[in-house]
């Protein structure tokens, strides 16, 4: 999509945001500038949030400036099914949730923000805090999303040799391998319907919220999940 097309779209969706959400943003704008990640390949910055100073420090005058960039959004059309508006929208509308959770004092997307940095993290193989899929969507009891993975959480004593988990309405036996000692996260193959990204077991200690403060080695590994008969 050219440039032009994209200020467009772009203002059409703005103008469909009610205005009490837009109270304090000075402009939203596109920028042709392409933003990658600082440290991780093929991941760009499609839009941000940027707040104004306000001379005397009260959240409720804070003023913004939501910026979506274009050129991001063309690396990341390159090798996929774009959606075009879909991604516009998307993007538009979690900077606008940043503007006014800041204006509120309510960090919830800002600590979503940070879970999906972790889990990027963990993907690629770095440390990450064992505990940043807590402040992703909530599904149910003991199980979060995160962008695309799906984590279900299982509190144990300690090593187990097995753990059963359920999803999608079915059962699964999962075999730990021995030297996964809680926190561990297990990649699980073998499950039908999984979620777009993965379905990850976290093992995490009994009583250990003390060991999650103080950041323990933390396990990583792909598991197979056996489907349970009947």
């Amino acid at each position: 999509m050219r440039l032009t097309d994209f200020e467009a779209l772009v203002r059409r969706q703005a103008a469909e945001i009610p205005a009490e959400f837009l109270e304090g943003i000075a402009e939203i704008v596109v920028s042709p500038r392409t933003v990658p990640h600082p440290e991780r390949a093929e991941i760009w910055t499609l839009g941000e949030c940027i707040p104004i100073p306000v001379d005397d420090g009260d959240p409720r005058h804070l003023q913004s400036r939501v910026v979506l960039y274009h050129g991001s959004f063309q690396a990341l059309a390159r090798d996929t099914e774009f959606d075009w508006p879909g991604e516009a929208w998307e993007t538009l509308t979690h900077e606008v949730r940043h503007h006014v959770e800041w204006k509120a004092r309510a960090p919830d997307l800002e600590a979503f923000d940070q879970a999906a940095e972790a889990n990027f993290a963990r993907q690629d193989g770095q440390a990450f805090d064992p505990a940043f899929y807590r402040d992703g969507i909530r599904l149910g009891e003991s199980s979060y999303q995160v962008d695309d993975d799906v984590f279900l959480e299982r509190i144990v004593p300690g090593r187990e040799a097995a753990v059963r988990v359920r999803w999608q309405g079915s059962n699964y036996d999962v075999a730990i391998p021995a030297e996964a000692s809680p926190p561990a996260f297990l990649t699980l193959e073998g499950v039908d319907d999984p979620p777009p990204g993965e379905l990850v077991l976290v093992l995490q200690k009994k009583g250990g919220w003390l060991r999650l403060f103080q950041r323990p080695p933390v396990f990583v590994g792909l598991v197979e999940a056996e489907p349970v008969d009947g």
